[in-house]
């Protein structure tokens, strides 16, 4: 281990709250490579060599010993020449698409100040946004990093599951979770997929389809965003654009059929933990858990076979070479004062959208907009499976172009 990995803290002031306290420290570079002279941080999910990983949670803390390895995503990005500096903030044990955490607070959101950054890769968006890393590695289950992406102003995504490695890191729903990545400029966004997706073909898109169920979601300020995005592919990229629903299934059935498959994977994962440890949780994510250990294997069992039908659906419509655009969420970042009600509301217009993509298994980029109120909201495209970085590579020189013609603003 080299010396900078014995750092007791970071190099700079966390004015934003988005490290955790054992999280404070730094680990310089192992190579040389596309990410040379580039920081990161890493979502307290995945494993530093010496270091415990906490899981959002002091009880997880306490009761899982210092990691003996790197998780392969930080040991790839150190050997590719960026310097980690330490972990940052997540929502109890990935489980929520909020930002908050009872224990450790909630990371700012430079962009809104008086909203939430959205979770539960909350701090990595924080840390990415305040300017303080160049980018931070994250997780997605069911919108963990294209919510904080949007609710931010960041390039973000969801990448193919299974694509990239999940060894040393804490899951939440293995049969959904993903790794991710947030940035704030797109060369560092599209070099980082350079680094952890090597060999990646690009793909001659054929057509791009607007999702009018998921954009009926959203508030009304994503539908110029939506707008533009399509404009741009069907001026610049000459790509046909059409209108259609996801499927010919209501999306609250997409919604519902992820909460059960997810959540039973998840309490399958975690009982035996949360039983023996007993831990406490925040009250949303407490309810969460009671809910997820009340699911039987037969309610999971039957909607995992509707999520198969789904699946099948989205990925007829995407076929080899196609896009989807919809929101990365349903609304702006929620205020910080927002009662219970509204953010429930929230959420569960968010998880119709990113529901999707959840289950079938598809990567998804957000592209980051400051919309005519001025708060940030991302507008996605939808690939094939395993078209991550074609995926990447069209969206960053989509948002370059309107960029370029002053209409994306972020």
């Amino acid at each position: 281990m080299n010396s900078l990995s014995d750092a007791a803290t970071l190099p700079f002031d966390d004015t934003v709250g988005a490290w955790v306290p054992h999280g404070r420290f730094s680990v310089a570079p192992t190579g040389s490579g596309l990410l040379n002279g580039l920081s990161f941080a890493a979502k307290d999910l995945f494993d530093v060599a010496g270091h415990r990983t906490g899981a959002g949670n002091p009880s997880w803390l306490d009761t899982h010993e210092p990691a003996t390895a790197h998780s392969p995503l930080v040991a790839q990005l150190l050997s590719a020449g960026a310097t980690l500096h330490g972990k940052t903030l997540t929502d109890e044990l990935a489980y929520s698409i909020q930002g908050e955490n009872v224990h450790y607070g909630t990371p700012l959101n430079t962009r809104a100040p008086d909203r939430v950054p959205g979770g539960s890769s909350s701090g990595s968006a924080s840390a990415v946004a305040a300017g303080l890393v160049d980018f931070a590695l994250g997780t997605d289950t069911g919108g963990s990093t294209r919510v904080p992406g949007s609710y931010c102003g960041l390039w973000g995504l969801r990448t193919t599951h299974g694509l990239l490695s999940a060894e040393g890191v804490v899951p939440l729903s293995p049969m959904f979770d993903t790794m991710t990545w947030l940035a704030n400029r797109t060369d560092v966004f599209q070099r980082v997929g350079e680094v952890l997706m090597p060999g990646s073909n690009d793909i001659a898109w054929r057509g791009a389809v607007v999702l009018t169920d998921a954009c009926a979601q959203a508030d009304a300020a994503f539908a110029p965003l939506i707008d533009k995005v399509a404009d741009t592919l069907r001026g610049h990229f000459s790509l046909p654009i059409t209108h259609a629903p996801t499927s010919d299934t209501e999306l609250e059935i997409w919604r519902q059929t992820y909460v059960t498959v997810s959540a039973y994977d998840a309490w399958q994962t975690h009982k035996d933990w949360i039983t023996t440890a007993r831990p406490t949780f925040g009250a949303a994510i407490e309810g969460r858990w009671q809910a997820a250990a009340n699911i039987s294997t037969e309610a999971a069992t039957t909607a995992q076979s509707r999520q198969a039908g789904l699946r099948e659906q989205i990925r007829t419509l995407l076929g080899a070479d196609r896009i989807a655009i919809l929101p990365s969420a349903s609304s702006a970042a929620i205020s910080l004062t927002a009662d219970p009600a509204t953010v429930d509301t929230i959420r569960a217009n968010t998880f119709r959208i990113t529901s999707i993509a959840g289950l079938a298994g598809l990567p998804q980029v957000n592209i980051p907009f400051i919309g005519e109120d001025g708060l940030p909201a991302g507008v996605s495209l939808l690939g094939p499976a395993g078209s991550d970085l074609a995926l990447i590579r069209l969206a960053v020189a989509v948002g370059q172009q309107l960029s370029a013609l002053g209409t994306r603003d972020a």
